[in-house]
């Protein structure tokens, strides 16, 4: 089955940074989209980033100007460079991926990606 690992994450002050990444098992097919979710407690899971290996990088209103999505596509990766965290950031956060290529208009659609990291928890304190 295929599984997602994610490393990075933990406790960070407000004004910090943290680098979350997110890799494939071995023998898993190439994917073109690759995002992030975030979960906070009380919440719905909300959508973070996306980048497609086809071409487009998208941001969340909430992400923009403070994260950044990159890939590694040799190595079938996904990161997700967080700076200037806020405690409204705590949350716990998933990666997510498909091989087919989401739409620009659906790359929020949690529907849309069909393997899911373990998640991993995102704590900022004030």
């Amino acid at each position: 089955q295929v599984q997602l690992a994610q490393s990075g994450g933990g406790l960070v002050q407000a004004g910090g940074s943290l680098r979350l990444s997110c890799s494939p098992s071995e023998g898993t097919p190439r994917y073109d989209t690759m995002g992030w979710f975030r979960q906070a407690p009380g919440k719905e899971r909300e959508w973070v980033a996306t980048t497609r290996r086809s071409g487009g990088i998208y941001y969340s209103r909430s992400a923009k100007g403070r994260f950044t999505i990159s890939r590694e596509d040799a190595k079938n990766t996904v990161y997700l460079q967080m700076n200037s965290l806020k405690p409204e950031d705590t949350a716990v956060y998933y990666c997510a991926a498909n091989i087919i290529r989401v739409i620009t208009s659906a790359v929020g659609d949690q529907q849309m990606y069909r393997y899911w990291g373990q998640g991993t928890q995102v704590t900022v304190s004030s």
